[in-house]
């Protein structure tokens, strides 16, 4: 699926990165069931229904924060950092992408004024939820993959 990128580093996957030019119909499930966060893309004609439901108390065992950023305008650029937070390579996303950060480290720098909303399990931690890594220097900076 052209629309879908996966950054990865010594065999971990960062992020998947989910370009809004995806046109698929039906429902695409791009993680797998083990992720804390499930990740999936739906396209259904008028008229089609999904059936009420409710979801049952499950309990889970979350060991990461994995985050879902739904950029709604302008661009980001994404820096990915690998489980030694070391800089890998970084993506620019735009109005209508969506990534969803599985592993390692991330930074951000606003390229143009962007909007967009975050999702991530809860509740949050504070300090104790993060761990800083120093930038990369924009002169290392190395974008890859799809750009826009």
């Amino acid at each position: 699926m052209d629309a879908l990128e996966t950054v990865s580093a010594a065999g971990a996957v960062l992020a998947m990165i989910v370009r809004g030019s995806i046109n698929a119909p039906g429902i695409s499930f791009f993680t797998p069931n083990d992720y804390s966060q499930q990740l999936a893309y739906m396209q259904h004609p008028t008229g089609k229904q999904i059936a009420a439901h409710d979801h049952k108390p499950v309990q889970r065992a979350v060991t990461r924060t994995l985050e879902v950023l739904f950029v709604r305008k302008g661009k980001l650029r994404v820096d990915f950092y690998d489980e030694g937070r070391r800089y890998v390579e970084s993506r620019v996303l735009a109005g209508g992408d969506v990534i969803l950060l599985v592993s390692g480290g991330h930074g951000f720098e606003v390229l143009e004024p962007v909007e967009m909303f975050e999702v991530k399990q809860g509740p949050y931690a504070g300090d104790e939820d993060k761990t800083r890594i120093a930038a990369v220097a924009p002169a290392a900076v190395r974008i890859t993959g799809g750009t826009r």
